[in-house]
């Protein structure tokens, strides 16, 4: 035992101070991205030609569809100019699907709290159950990687569960496969009301890569699921995820 806690002495306070500081994050780390259609040339259209998703729109408009996007960089290697460049800005949650469209001349707008009457049901406790629609499974480890001792999730009184029936919020990582939908949607009816829906990465926003495919549903929204929380990403950094839920419970001002 006294090993134990010179070990631990030594190893000092091991979680992150979030939300009062952000850890430093990684340098190949591919946040919100910046758009400067003025170094654009007029005809040019390369980084919407090579996007995988088709989440860049340039016409006579530059625009990023965060909910498609796959932070993958082909964008940005195509571009001659530097007209697209990400940025090392990590909170990108949003409340509405139509939020995560990034544009030159809108700020970017993250997710707001819930409303006073969902705060006083949702704000001190809130209990997740996440289920792996058919993604590849790199969403649900960055979501299961906030339980762990760097991260400790439940120190913000959200813990993630095992059982819908114990569950105040279902999260959504994958497509929604044909083969997932059923047991997704049983998921959904065994959750009691009232209840949230947060959508885990591009793939539970939009289909991801998978989005032009008749095996999938194209995310919450294409299954017709009301979301409440929208966190993008392929998969979202457990910082944005964390900072969403945050925002989510009102533990982060804008």
């Amino acid at each position: 035992m006294l090993k134990i806690l010179a070990s631990r002495f030594r190893q000092g306070h091991r979680t992150n101070h979030y939300p009062a500081v952000a850890p430093p994050m990684p340098d190949r780390f591919r946040g919100l991205p910046v758009l400067q259609p003025g170094k654009c040339p007029d005809a040019c259209h390369a980084c919407a030609d090579v996007c995988p998703t088709e989440a860049i729109t340039q016409n006579g408009e530059l625009a990023v569809d965060l909910g498609r996007c796959l932070f993958c960089t082909a964008c940005t290697d195509a571009c001659p100019d530097g007209g697209i460049a990400f940025t090392g800005e990590f909170r990108l949650a949003t409340r509405t699907r139509e939020d995560l469209l990034v544009r030159p001349d809108l700020a970017y707008e993250v997710a707001q709290a819930l409303d006073a009457k969902a705060m006083a049901i949702f704000g001190r406790s809130l209990k997740l159950r996440v289920v792996s629609a058919g993604g590849c499974n790199g969403c649900e480890v960055d979501v299961n990687v906030l339980g762990t001792i760097g991260w400790d999730l439940g120190r913000f009184g959200i813990q993630i569960v095992a059982s819908p029936r114990h569950a105040d919020a279902v999260v959504i990582c994958g497509p929604i496969t044909r083969n997932m939908e059923m047991g997704l949607r049983k998921t959904l009816d065994a959750t009691p009301d009232p209840k949230l829906v947060i959508a885990v990465g591009a793939c539970a926003i939009s289909g991801g890569p998978y989005l032009d495919q008749e095996e999938q549903w194209g995310g919450a929204p294409g299954a017709g699921i009301h979301v409440d929380l929208f966190i993008p990403g392929c998969p979202p950094h457990p910082l944005t995820i964390l900072d969403g839920l945050l925002r989510l419970l009102g533990k982060v001002k804008p």
